[in-house]
Formats: structure tokens, sequence, C-alpha cells
């Protein structure tokens, strides 16, 4: 049989494109599942003797499903308060960007009695990451690392106390078959397991290599159906491909309950932990990481890293006030403008839309006047970050007449706002929480859309000024240019 790596599909032949998501090259060869004449009536009987009915809306328990708490704040906050019991939770990412260290700090920091499973390292390689993350032998972690908080709560659920030391109870089995895993698990009856990686595993009732698809279905579905019947939540480690989408059939989403993903480059400090998924809470939410030689730092704040860390008065550079799902950020935004040196001018974008940067230089020659057609334009979005909330657009616009005016813009100043093609500034969601965290930040001035509404309790220790154009704007912050 042939099988779609993007959703799944099966067919008897090759196709360069699947009939199913449109997807070309994706078609892959594995052994067709054998399956008993008798497993329909079996699957049957076991249905009809487990006991269950169904049972009216109107008599379902609507109390809050009981969280069990990692000890990672920004990890508890991502997942909605704490991971549920008999949660299915899959963390994907690029290799050496942390899944693994992360997956590591979850039990180390929780004290939860834990299964860790790994397919990929040795018992003394897991032994060896511990050390080095500074908590395995019940020392007190460095400044800002993870504290062990939320504790009390699993305590209260009748979970482990604070008191044990996290690799007490951790225990590390190296096994990829995924029949043995289950086994073990239902014998020592953790409070939670966890997987490192769900393409290393296998099971003999599927004959293919692990890490195809059909393999990966099966092992994903045994690990479903042992969370739900145990209530033990399994926190499952994926690879990605290289375009960036968790390895494996498309179905594999489908079926867990959460699907986290890692983002950031390699070779840079900071990670960023979204939710692409959740079953339990918003999935507008991210977790900001710092990887340092003891493992992941949690960056409570992420603003103080991305605001300037350069001298006053350089010019370029404009504090936009983003918002990343329900989490302000500021950030900074970075422009250079200068004479072409070829004839063709050069566009260059970092964390940022090419094609975007390209229709607002548009927009400044024909609202504005300014000829930057013959002047190369590099933006770049401090911290690494990629960005795609429209209200980047005035920042943008800002860094960029501040590098070509060779003009500095006030520090204390940033901006929010979408740009039009007529020129005009359009209002951004969730202003007013924007606004509070460029207060909080110590900035004095906020530039936003005229027709931006406003509540009455902004903070007054800033100043809103609204512009209700490109040209408006100019006026504003380059009177004395």
């Amino acid at each position: 049989m042939w099988y779609c790596t993007n959703c799944g599909n099966e067919s008897s032949k090759w196709m360069g494109r699947c009939p199913a998501c449109g997807e070309w090259n994706t078609m892959v060869e594995a052994p067709s599942e054998k399956k008993s004449a008798k497993s329909g009536s079996k699957g049957l009987a076991a249905r009809a003797s487990s006991g269950r009915k169904p049972v009216l809306l109107k008599e379902i328990d609507r109390s809050k499903e009981p969280r069990l708490m990692l000890g990672l704040p920004e990890v508890d906050r991502l997942l909605g308060g704490g991971i549920v019991p008999g949660s299915l939770v899959l963390i994907g990412g690029e290799p050496g960007i942390g899944k693994s260290t992360l997956s590591l700090q979850i039990p180390l920091a929780s004290g939860l009695k834990t299964l860790y499973v790994t397919g990929e390292e040795s018992a003394r390689q897991v032994k060896m990451r511990a050390d080095r993350l500074a908590l395995s032998s019940g020392e007190v972690p460095p400044d800002g690392a993870f504290p062990r908080t939320g504790l009390r709560s699993n305590a209260e659920a009748g979970g482990t106390s604070p008191d044990n030391h996290g690799d007490e109870q951790t225990l590390v089995f190296t096994e990829t078959k995924i029949e043995s895993i289950i086994a073990e698990a239902e014998e020592i009856r953790p409070e939670l397991m966890i997987v490192d990686s769900v393409q290393t595993m296998f099971t003999e009732t599927v004959e293919s290599t692990p890490g195809s698809v059909s393999q990966i279905k099966e092992v994903a579905a045994m690990l479903l159906r042992f969370a739900k019947e145990s209530g033990v939540p399994v926190i499952l480690i994926g690879h990605i491909t290289k375009d960036g989408y968790i390895a494996g059939p498309k179905i594999l989403e489908h079926i867990v309950d959460v699907v986290l993903q890692f983002e950031g480059e390699n070779r840079g400090s900071y990670r960023i932990l979204r939710s692409i998924k959740n079953r339990f809470g918003s999935t507008s939410e991210i977790a900001v990481f710092e990887m340092t030689g003891t493992g992941l730092r949690e960056v409570a704040n992420p603003s103080e890293m991305l605001i300037p860390m350069h001298e006053a008065g350089l010019s370029g550079a404009a504090i936009c006030a983003m918002l990343d799902g329900t989490r302000p950020l500021l950030f900074e935004v970075q422009a250079l403008v200068s004479s072409a040196v070829y004839g063709t001018a050069q566009r260059s974008a970092t964390g940022f839309d090419t094609r975007r940067l390209n229709m607002l230089l548009a927009v400044l020659e024909k609202r504005a006047g300014f000829h930057l057609s013959a002047k190369d334009v590099f933006l770049n979005m401090a911290g690494g970050l990629k960005v795609s909330d429209p209200a980047a657009d005035l920042a943008v616009i800002a860094a960029v007449l501040s590098s070509n005016f060779d003009y500095s813009l006030p520090g204390d100043s940033c901006f929010a706002g979408e740009v039009g093609l007529s020129g005009e500034i359009r209002p951004v969601g969730q202003t007013d929480r924007r606004i509070a965290e460029a207060a909080r930040l110590g900035f004095k001035r906020i530039y936003v859309s005229s027709y931006t509404p406003l509540p009455d309790n902004l903070p007054k220790e800033i100043k809103v000024v609204k512009v209700a154009d490109v040209p408006a704007l100019v006026k504003a912050l380059f009177k004395n240019a």
C-alpha cells in the first residue's frame, strides 16, 4: 500500500499528487495492515461488554477538569492551567531546539512520579543531561531557573509531596516496543509518562519500520487508549520535517489533545513554545524560553529582552507594541536605508514578510512623496522574532523614515497600527492591552490610529497620540528633522 505522509490517505498505487489533500510527492510505500476476518465481530463484542451507555447532555457533570501542575509556570499557563489527567500532549520542533531538555525538566521540576521512556538515548545519557540541568541532585537552581511551583496542587490531589526531589520520582525506561512500554506503565502506575520520541516507537502488530505512517498511527492510537483508560497524562516528543510540519501522518495531530511546537533558531538563545491545538485551553498563547548551559530558562517578561539594548540616539529604530495571541510584546524594529550601489535597489527583511515591506514602501512613495525606489532598504526584527501582526506596519514605516532622514526617534515612544494602501492608519485589536504593557515598561507615548476606540481607564502615565494617515505620522515625528 501507498500512504500519504501529510494526511494518511491510502492508495493501492503510487501517485505524484495525493487525491485527498492535494500535496505533491508525499506518497510512501509501506506494508498493508493485516486484519483478521473476525476482528470486526470481536470489536463489537468488546464494545457491547464494556458497560458504557449513552448519557444525556444535561446530566454530564460540568465541574472543572482536575489539573496537575508541572512546576513550570509558563508551560502550565500554555496548557491552560496545568496538564489534564488522561490527556495526550505532542511537543514538536527542529533537532537541537530543546524538546528533550524540556521533557526532562518537566519531571525534575514537578516532582511527579514519572515514567520517562526514551528510544533515542541510553539511560546514562539521560542521567548526564539531568546532571547538567543542575536539578536532579536536589540542588538549588540558579536565579531565573525553573522554580518548583504548583506542587501544592499536586499534593492536594493526592500526588507527590513537594519535599520529594524530581530524580527520586523519575524512572528512565529505554525501550522502543510500545507493548512493553504500556505493560510497564500499567505495573508502575506513574502520575506522568513521557515518550521521546514517537517516531522511534514500534508495535509488532504492524509489519513496517519504526517511523512509518502505519507505525506512528498505531503507536499513537495505543498510547491514546492507555491514557484515556488509565488517566495517566502522556507527553509525546515528535520530530518535524524540513517544511516545518510534524513528521508522520496528519492524523497524529488529530488524535492528540494538545499540540505544542518549538520555534526559533538553533544558533540563537531564545525559543518560543507555541500552542497550535488545545482541547483544554486557548490556542492563542506562547511561552518564551532562553537556552542556557543549565537548560531552558523561562522568560516571564519577553518585552525586556526585545527592547533596545544599545545607546540612545541611533536612527532607524522604532518600538512596536505587538500582540502574539493574548500576550502583548514590545520589540524593536530596525531599518537601514542607503543609496543603491547597483541599478536595482535591494529589498531584504528578516522576520518580516518581504512582500509586505514592498507594499509599505510603495505607500510611502505614492501617498507621502518619498522616493525610495533608488535606495536599498533592509529590515530586521530584533530578537529573531517572526512577526505577522499587522500592528507592526506603523513601526516599520517609522523605522524606515528614521533611517532615511538619519534622525533618531524618541526612545520613550512606541507604535501600534496597520497601514492601508491609501496611506490611512487602521486600528488594531486589543489596543488597551498594548497601551497597558507600554506604560508598564516606562514608555511615555504611543502612536495609534485615529479611529481606535479607547476605554476610560487607560494609564495616566502614557500619552496616546492618534494619527489618521502616513503624512500625519511624518509631521508628528519629523517636524524638527
